[in-house]
């Protein structure tokens, strides 16, 4: 499991995406819950599925994301904003299964008793101070330490000077190609070394 930590626009997202496709799971899918989103009942539903009529408007049943990204990868943004029940839930499938491999969890549909077996890796996302939730009562400790086997903390831009010529560069390229592309004779702009400071 990985937990990216950073403050709002550092590309928690994209770094996630990032860490997919630089693994083995690249191949299988990868599930995006944003936890702020969705209400407590409705996140439920989501991530674990329900049976056929589980509560009401449940017509038919349903899989939940973590067996629809059976073998790759969820993703929760925003982690720190559910609430602890669902935080309570969510311990329950990150319990590690001895013997079983790293990613294997159990999860059960809303409305059935039997657990189905999963093989999905889990990063999180929070712009929120995990630490500073669990000492006031917010934030489960155990369900912190099953998400941050790996934290990786983001830095915003401002502390990255550095790759703001870079990046520059980047988009002026992509801005290149699409003027090419539509202009016949377009000749391609460059930043000056002043435009850059």
């Amino acid at each position: 499991s990985v937990l990216l930590m950073g403050e709002s626009g550092t590309g928690k997202e994209m770094f996630a995406q990032a860490i997919q496709k630089a693994s083995t799971r690249r191949d299988k899918p990868m599930k995006s819950v944003n936890c702020a989103v969705l209400s407590k009942s409705l996140l439920e539903s989501e991530l674990f599925g329900h049976c056929k009529g589980a509560f009401t408007g449940a017509e038919k049943e349903r899989k939940g994301l973590f067996e629809i990204a059976d073998g790759g990868t969820m993703f929760f943004d925003e982690i720190g904003e559910c609430d602890l029940e669902t935080q309570a839930k969510l311990l329950r499938v990150l319990q590690p299964v001895t013997g079983e491999g790293p990613g294997v969890r159990y999860v059960c549909r809303l409305g059935e008793e039997k657990d189905r077996k999963v093989d999905v890796r889990i990063i999180a996302a929070t712009n929120k101070d995990l630490f500073a939730a669990i000492n006031n009562g917010d934030f489960r400790e155990d369900l912190y330490y099953r998400l941050a086997m790996l934290s990786i903390h983001l830095p915003p831009l401002r502390d990255r000077k550095t790759d703001v010529p870079k990046i520059a560069e980047h988009l002026l390229g992509i801005l290149n190609q699409q003027f090419e592309a539509e202009e016949p004779g377009f000749e391609h702009k460059s930043l000056s070394a002043s435009a850059i400071s």
